[in-house]
């Protein structure tokens, strides 16, 4: 399974943080990104993103470059429990799939995959990167490519 792991763009501070919206530059460096991950072989056919605006947001403006559907997912928010999306990730059969969400939850899910635990590598606002694994699991990973603004 290849699963793309994405960081929101750069939001303003100017509001509650579940209805944060992206600045404009958060919207070029997304698009960028979009851009990149369009030209790469590892297209998303679908991709999950947080309930957050910025997330989703950030998921419009890839699935608009991508040509792909959205599906908002309640357990991928900055707090949620990365072994729960693991548990999700299991009855997945869409590869490449493309997950749109924030820090910390973004950092510990891709640590959990790749190294087994839970501590959590620090992301950009719209980086992305590519795992690939054999099968779903901790420690199942390894990155194979990264998407920078």
């Amino acid at each position: 399974m290849h699963l793309i792991v994405m960081r929101h763009g750069e939001a303003g501070w100017h509001t509650i943080d579940q209805e944060r919206e992206l600045t404009e530059a958060g919207r070029a460096s997304v698009a960028s990104v979009a851009a990149d991950i369009a030209e790469s072989p590892w297209r998303p056919e679908i991709v999950w993103c947080s309930p957050l605006v910025r997330a989703r947001q950030t998921a419009a403006i890839m699935s608009e470059i991508i040509n792909c559907p959205v599906i908002e997912k309640d357990f991928i928010t900055p707090d949620d429990d990365p072994g729960r999306c693991l548990d999700e990730l299991l009855e997945v059969v869409t590869s490449p799939l493309m997950l749109v969400s924030h820090m910390p939850f973004v950092g510990a899910l891709s640590t959990l995959l790749v190294d087994g635990h839970r501590r959590g590598i620090p992301f950009m606002t719209s980086q992305a990167v590519l795992l690939e694994m054999p099968v779903v699991g901790p420690g199942c990973a390894d990155i194979r490519a990264q998407f920078l603004p």
